[in-house]
């Protein structure tokens, strides 16, 4: 357990930071709402439903401002490349997973929104007509099914299985931060204007309910609504979604060669591609568009080239739909080649560099991002004046298409292992010849072997700070 606080430490620290700031939020804005005068005979009418209702949309419209930072990959891509930091760096290869996290949060806070206020209003409305009625019933029964649709559509099976209806259904985000800045236009939640608290006794009014309109300490009260303040919170996020939005926009209007197409036996799709002012980093990945198969589809695969080498390149396994179609595009002669090209984008697997001793383990297709980093460490040993801070580089490979693993590693001296190893052995072993090293373990394949490995870092780091310290770097689209 000591081992795992201290491995993810940083890691431990964002999610208490996030936890903290909507515990906060909610607190002070629930108190607010329960405590301010000018929601005395608002509370009486809703009770504490009201202070619930608001304090959830607070802490909603919070997440709301988050949850596009962990997906801005450009942002993400420049933090990583200028920071230093290891921790940072491992800690932003972590950008979907807080991503999920911001989102489980959003429907959490969402969820109370939509219950505390239908609690209240079902008990004065006479039909569901009359709520409907209202701009804030209209757009809140929009946002519901906005994200209703975003998250059944975001389960596992459905992004492995039918990644465009993930695609499609994931951009009505839109639909729902439109509706969410609109929603507070309604002004549903009133509370009593300052002109009107000047003329009541709110002490003397709030225990004399019976007395209201009739004693000159408790006037007709007027109220007002208050300012949508949602757009606020969203402002700044989206700014930088359309500023990402620009960019993939403008590299979409370079032009793409590609200079070989290679289908392999194994159904992998092999391009090769240039592109004018591309320059890129192993173990980096690319955002793929055809626009004969798609104009609004972009799928991610790792780049399998060295920069050393004079194009780049991605393998693609050909399952699903859109890769199928690809495959058809690309392998045709009477239908025009064209492809679109996002990034590069910076992923785990290019801190490999940043150690002295790694290892690097893959299963399936998940050895294409260390195809790239091979490649690299190939063209760094053939030159004498480049300095590399790698000493050693230890792989597992398997259930993998071995041709193309050969081909990569063809005039590497480390020993590849195939197979599927023991893996407290190999730690162990690991962790006996390198006592006092950080150790970079790198990982792209299923999450049954992703959790295991992590278990054995954790397991086989010593908990001296000085004595040997395995890091787990995962690769994540």
């Amino acid at each position: 357990m000591r081992c795992w606080i201290f491995s993810e430490s940083l890691s431990v620290l964002v999610l208490l930071v996030w936890l903290g700031l909507n515990l906060y939020l909610f607190i002070d804005t629930f108190h607010w709402y329960e405590e301010d005068d000018a929601y005395l005979y608002t509370r009486v009418m809703l009770g504490s439903t009201l202070a619930w209702a608001r304090a959830s949309a607070t802490c909603l419209n919070f997440n709301c401002m988050l949850i596009l930072l962990p997906v801005s990959r450009n942002l993400i891509s420049f933090i990583r490349g200028t920071s230093i930091v290891r921790a940072l760096r491992r800690q932003l290869d972590k950008n979907l997973t807080f991503h999920k996290i911001v989102a489980y949060g959003i429907a959490v806070n969402a969820s109370k929104f939509s219950i505390f206020p239908g609690l209240s209003f079902n008990c004065r409305l006479n039909t569901t007509t009359q709520i409907l009625t209202t701009i804030a019933g209209v757009t809140g029964v929009i946002i519901a099914v906005a994200f209703i649709l975003i998250m059944t559509s975001s389960t596992e099976i459905i992004r492995r299985s039918f990644y465009e209806v993930f695609w499609y259904t994931h951009h009505l985000f839109m639909v729902f931060f439109i509706g969410l800045v609109i929603h507070g236009m309604g002004q549903l939640v009133r509370g009593q204007t300052p002109q009107s608290l000047l003329l009541h006794n709110v002490t003397y009014c709030k225990d004399h309910y019976s007395e209201w309109e009739k004693a000159t300490q408790c006037p007709l009260p007027l109220f007002s609504g208050s300012e949508p303040v949602a757009w606020k919170w969203i402002f700044s996020p989206m700014v930088v979604y359309i500023g990402e939005k620009i960019v993939r926009f403008w590299r979409f209007q370079q032009e793409v060669v590609i200079t070989k197409v290679v289908t392999h036996s194994s159904g992998v799709l092999e391009l090769h591609m240039k592109k004018c002012g591309f320059k890129m980093e192993p173990g980096q990945y690319i955002f793929l568009q055809c626009p004969s198969v798609s104009q609004l589809e972009w799928h991610p695969f790792t780049l399998t080239s060295a920069p050393e080498e004079e194009f780049f390149s991605v393998h693609i396994r050909v399952v699903g739909d859109w890769t199928g179609a690809l495959n058809l595009c690309l392998t045709s002669f009477s239908k025009q080649k064209s492809l679109a090209v996002d990034g590069p984008f910076g992923a785990a697997t290019t801190d490999v560099f940043h150690y002295r001793v790694c290892v690097c383990i893959a299963a399936g297709i998940g050895v294409t991002p260390f195809a790239s980093i091979l490649k690299s460490i190939w063209f760094k040993c053939c030159n004498p004046n480049t300095e590399l801070t790698l000493e050693k580089v230890g792989k597992f490979v398997y259930n993998s298409f071995k041709k193309f693993t050969m081909d990569v590693i063809t005039g590497l001296r480390q020993k590849t292992f195939y197979g599927r190893p023991n893996w407290d052995t190999e730690f162990r072993q690991i962790a006996e010849n390198h006592p006092s090293n950080s150790i970079g373990v790198f990982f792209c394949g299923p999450k049954a072997l992703s959790k295991i490995l992590q278990k054995s870092c954790n397991l086989y780091s010593s908990a001296d700070p000085r004595g040997v310290q395995f890091h787990y770097n995962k690769e994540s689209f």
